[in-house]
């Protein structure tokens, strides 16, 4: 049996034309190339039978098995395309237009049957924005958003409208993946002080009473929905244009749950800031999640909410899984670096690490072994390209553009579901190439008056690192001097304030918590004396030494650092805030920490 290797089709000023994928790389035979200019539009039916492009002039449809065209529809202003879940039926979009001959206007969404480009029905749909239909995935309920309100239509009649959401305004609506019975998730916006809903319906019990699940949140002026493969549980982030507090560019988001069986719940993410990215494991269990201020936090969650792993804090702000969820890839694109990091979901460990900077898209094939980064117009018009990868962070192809010409899209072909299986996760590196384009320099620049000189400086010096971000030894700037006196300033007030307390003489009752032990320490010292440590003080309190023993002192010193830390994080959950699992591990050993100070300072 021949091995299935997923085609690329690339989309460009060059027009569209079609690739093997790896290892061959070779134009598909059998394609009619479109060379036209103004190929604006193409996708891939979701079970992968059909690929449509447009030109400027038509639409065109083509058969995978032998790409061959098999409709051709004369619509040159089509300006959005979407397929039916089983590639039966195409809907598309064109600009609303009203003139003087025509004051009603035309319709401008329309079904057309993909096997033969024959026109189902068509409608008048004014705005481009969430015109799309949604399908269950059997094909046999559809549903439209029309105004405020949702119409359904059954087996794919669009003569009548079989059942209606019209109990409150609709801002948007998501059928559920999946097995009957349907679901559907509905977005109903508040009035003025009033808060906004999530509600969870089951196909066709629409009245409020029936909801299975309700959501309520503020401050939502955008609703974005993610399903799971199952649909059975579902993902509302809710947004704000802009943050009040001021404290975020991005505006203000939140994440709700609400699954089937009637549970909801807040995601409380650990960090404060925007939400980059939400992704569902395609095995539906786990939904990973970028969030907060950069260096932002990337956290795995399962349906109960509840973080199971983090990723750490790093700058990423995009997610990505290939098709069998078994790895997933995390990235800072856009203005981030273009750090990729590939993990294997199963065992929560790194694979690879790779830089793919200006990278605009990131696409997994259908095999989940290989992805496709590119560098496309019109985000970026320099330097576009693509190449392909293999997931042990191997470079296997390129295929540059010329500065002539843009490249705009770089889709893989898709296929049925379990077409291609899941296969063990190998950490060797596969043979591959080195990459033709020129790397980015990860020298610093250096001024005119600077070159030439010996410069000691870190390029990538931490920023809450204390201090100047460079020094120069040879020549000192007018900064550097004046930050290198207050250094010396201070240290000197420091100096002058420890002599004056050597002479202090230092009564303390010491108190271990827990244990109710009491211990009175009291030193005298003289002004000739030359003992160093300062007075004792309460055990927790104070950096005071409370021993002659300047290895003992040290080790108490940090069991007291430990101690204050637990408290304030005490005092955080008191206050109820979130807490990391590493910090609540961490409150646990309080015990323990007590019972080891009260031993150093007996």
């Amino acid at each position: 049996m021949a091995t299935t290797v997923p085609c690329i089709a690339v989309r460009g000023s060059t027009g569209t034309s079609l690739g093997q994928g790896p290892p061959t790389y070779e134009p598909v035979s059998g394609f009619p190339r479109d060379a036209s200019r103004s190929c604006k539009l193409m996708a891939f039916s979701p079970e992968g039978r059909y690929y449509v492009w447009t030109n400027g002039v038509s639409l065109k449809i083509a058969a995978t098995e032998n790409w061959q065209i098999v409709a051709e529809i004369k619509r040159p202003k089509i300006s959005a395309i979407d397929f039916s879940p089983k590639g039966t039926y195409l809907a598309t979009w064109e600009p609303f237009i009203i003139s003087q001959a025509n004051p009603q206007g035309c319709p401008n969404l329309c079904i057309w049957k993909s096997e033969n480009g024959e026109l189902v029905k068509d409608f008048i749909h004014k705005k481009q924005m969430d015109w799309e239909l949604q399908w269950s995935s059997d094909e046999r309920i559809c549903g439209m958003l029309v105004n405020s309100t949702v119409n359904f239509y059954e087996d794919a009649d669009f003569s009548k409208v079989v059942n209606r959401i019209n109990m409150a305004k609709v801002a948007k609506f998501s059928v559920a993946t999946g097995n009957p019975p349907y679901h559907i998730l509905c977005n109903m916006p508040g009035s003025s002080g009033q808060p906004s809903f999530g509600r969870l319906f089951q196909y066709p019990k629409f009245e409020a009473s029936q909801s299975l699940a309700n959501k309520s949140f503020f401050q939502s002026d955008r609703v974005d929905i993610y399903w799971n493969k199952r649909g059975t549980s579902a993902l509302l982030m809710t947004s704000t244009e802009v943050d009040k507090t001021g404290a975020s560019y991005y505006g203000k988001q939140t994440l709700h749950y609400l699954d089937t069986k009637g549970q909801t719940a807040m995601v409380m993410l650990g960090k404060e800031g925007p939400i980059h990215s939400v992704e569902w494991s395609p095995k539906h269990v786990e939904f990973c999640v970028i969030y907060g201020f950069m260096p932002a936090k990337t956290t795995l969650f399962n349906l109960k909410c509840e973080p199971v792993f983090e990723f750490g804090t790093k700058h990423r702000n995009s997610i990505y899984y290939n098709p069998q969820g078994n790895i997933l890839i995390l990235a800072g694109f856009g203005n981030l670096n273009g750090g990729v990091e590939l993990w294997d979901v199963g065992s929560r460990k790194l694979i690879a690490k790779i830089e793919a900077p200006d990278t605009t898209l990131l696409r997994w094939s259908p095999d989940g072994e290989h992805f496709v980064t590119a560098t496309t117009a019109p985000r970026l018009r320099m330097g576009n390209g693509f190449k392909i990868w293999h997931y042990t962070g191997t470079l296997l192809y390129e295929r540059p553009w010329n500065k002539q010409e843009e490249l705009w899209e770089v889709l893989w072909q898709t296929y049925p579901r379990n077409t291609f299986m899941e296969k063990p996760i190998s950490y060797r590196a596969v043979e591959g190439i080195t990459s033709s384009q020129p790397q980015a320099s990860k020298q610093a620049y250096r001024p005119p008056s600077a070159r030439g000189q010996i410069i000691n400086f870190k390029l990538h010096d931490d920023i809450d690192e204390p201090g100047p971000r460079y020094s120069s030894e040879s020549n000192p700037s007018k900064a550097a001097l004046k930050l290198k006196k207050k250094r010396e300033a201070k240290k000197a007030k420091k100096e002058l304030e420890a002599a004056a307390g050597v002479e202090a003489v230092a009564t303390t009752t010491l108190t271990a918590p827990i244990t109710g032990i009491t211990t009175t320490c009291q030193q005298t010292r003289p002004s000739n004396s030359s003992f160093n440590g300062p007075s004792c003080n309460n055990v927790v309190d104070s950096d005071s030494c409370l021993t002659d023993d300047p290895e003992k002192n040290k080790k108490i010193k940090k069991v007291k650092s430990k101690l204050d830390q637990i408290t304030k994080l005490k005092e955080q959950l008191e206050a109820g805030k979130h807490l990391e699992i590493n910090q609540l591990d961490k409150i646990k050993k309080e015990t323990e920490l007590l019972k080891e100070l009260e031993q150093l300072v007996l």
